[in-house]
């Protein structure tokens, strides 16, 4: 694992003063008692975008920095930290990445810039079932009049609620399981025949159920070839992945800073909370989880930038322990604050809240245990 460059060094300062000083947790509850809507503060995005943030692996010809995913990575964590509702992981990494990796020069022109600036927002509408499946895809996309005709439903879309372009998975041809015949197109949520509803989740983000009911697109909306979408959905999940630990790298090391220095501050029977043997025990292996996950992160970003053909492994293994880890500490910051903790006047049910979305977000740690294995030939 390389260190952080100066640039890198001085891009994750600069996100984590502006985390404190702009998004603190509080933003999220106002979001969330607000009730279901698009999920972020516009404002807040816009500000992401004036700083570069939402461009940082666009290439420059498009507006962007390209300044490499290791780089998103600690914006997210840094968002993660203070649990900032934003559109930078769909928009920024997940849409940015589907057109950089299949999209054509007239898509790019199209939307990069956007991305880049901050103006629009992205979402992958791609499952279909309870749990990740990205092969498990029943949408159909049928060819008509230069053009196709698109008919399913893609529930909990993240970020679907604001999206100003979706991009669908949907089959054309091949049945539900197979990964040939998968096909990826740029869908408006203003094309007639799709409606969204948006949801309200457990963690206040602006997800959406999308439904596409016949919904005709131009020939030119196909992202990718056809029938060859899965080419672009791999490495396009392996970053998601990626970019969804990173967040929970920051969300986990926030929840165990904010549980040590209670155990710190906390009296009980005369004494510090923190001065009991099991509590440093359990706190012990909070902080050791947590250093072996942030390398497999940085590692697995790292390895993504660099075109390592072991990136996928590494990434899977980097979900496995991020999801375990946070699962962990998210716990324990609600055990180890005691009533408090169990209250909604605490920030510890938040963290832990998103963090059940974050475990089940691009595959579980059960999902990419069993990916490892298969990598690996087993």
């Amino acid at each position: 694992m390389a260190l952080l460059t100066e640039e890198q060094l001085m891009l994750r300062d600069a996100a984590k003063s502006w985390v404190a000083d702009r998004a603190p947790v509080a933003a999220l509850r106002r979001l969330r008692d607000a009730g279901p809507g698009t999920g972020f503060d516009p404002a807040l995005y816009a500000e992401m975008g004036e700083m570069g943030w939402t461009g940082v692996i666009v290439p420059e010809a498009f507006g962007g920095s390209d300044f490499g995913l290791k780089s998103l990575g600690l914006v997210l964590e840094e968002l993660g930290r203070n649990l900032v509702a934003a559109p930078l992981h769909s928009t920024a990494l997940v849409g940015a990445s589907a057109l950089a990796l299949g999209g054509s020069e007239g898509q790019k022109a199209a939307w990069l810039p956007k991305i880049a600036g901050g103006e629009a927002v992205l979402a992958l509408a791609l499952d279909e079932r309870p749990h990740f499946a990205p092969y498990q895809v029943a949408t159909t996309a049928e060819a008509v009049d230069g053009g196709y005709r698109l008919t399913g439903a893609k529930p909990f879309v993240a970020d679907g609620a604001a999206a100003d372009l979706l991009i669908v998975a949907a089959r054309t041809s091949g049945a539900a399981g197979e990964r040939d015949g998968l096909s990826l197109f740029l869908v408006t949520p203003q094309t007639r025949g799709v409606t969204r509803e948006a949801l309200q989740t457990v963690d206040s983000r602006g997800f959406a159920n999308i439904r596409l009911d016949q919904a005709k697109v131009d020939a030119d909306a196909l992202l990718g070839g056809l029938g060859q979408g899965a080419d672009i959905l791999d490495p396009l999940l392996d970053r998601a992945a990626a970019g969804v630990a990173a967040e929970m790298l920051g969300a986990a090391s926030q929840a165990f800073d904010t549980t040590l220095d209670y155990l710190k501050t906390r009296t009980q029977f005369g004494q510090l909370i923190g001065s009991f043997q099991s509590l440093q025990h359990r706190a012990a292996k909070m902080f050791t989880d947590l250093e072996l996950a942030r390398s497999l992160v940085e590692g697995a970003l790292e390895a993504l930038d660099a075109g390592d053909k072991e990136a996928s492994l590494l990434v899977s293994a980097a979900k496995v322990k991020m999801s375990e880890t946070l699962h962990l500490v998210s716990c324990e910051m609600v055990q180890m604050h005691g009533g408090i903790g169990m209250t909604d006047a605490h920030d510890a049910g938040l963290y832990m809240k998103r963090a059940r979305v974050l475990e089940a977000s691009y595959g579980s740690a059960s999902y990419h245990r069993d990916r490892f294995a298969t990598l690996q030939g087993f």
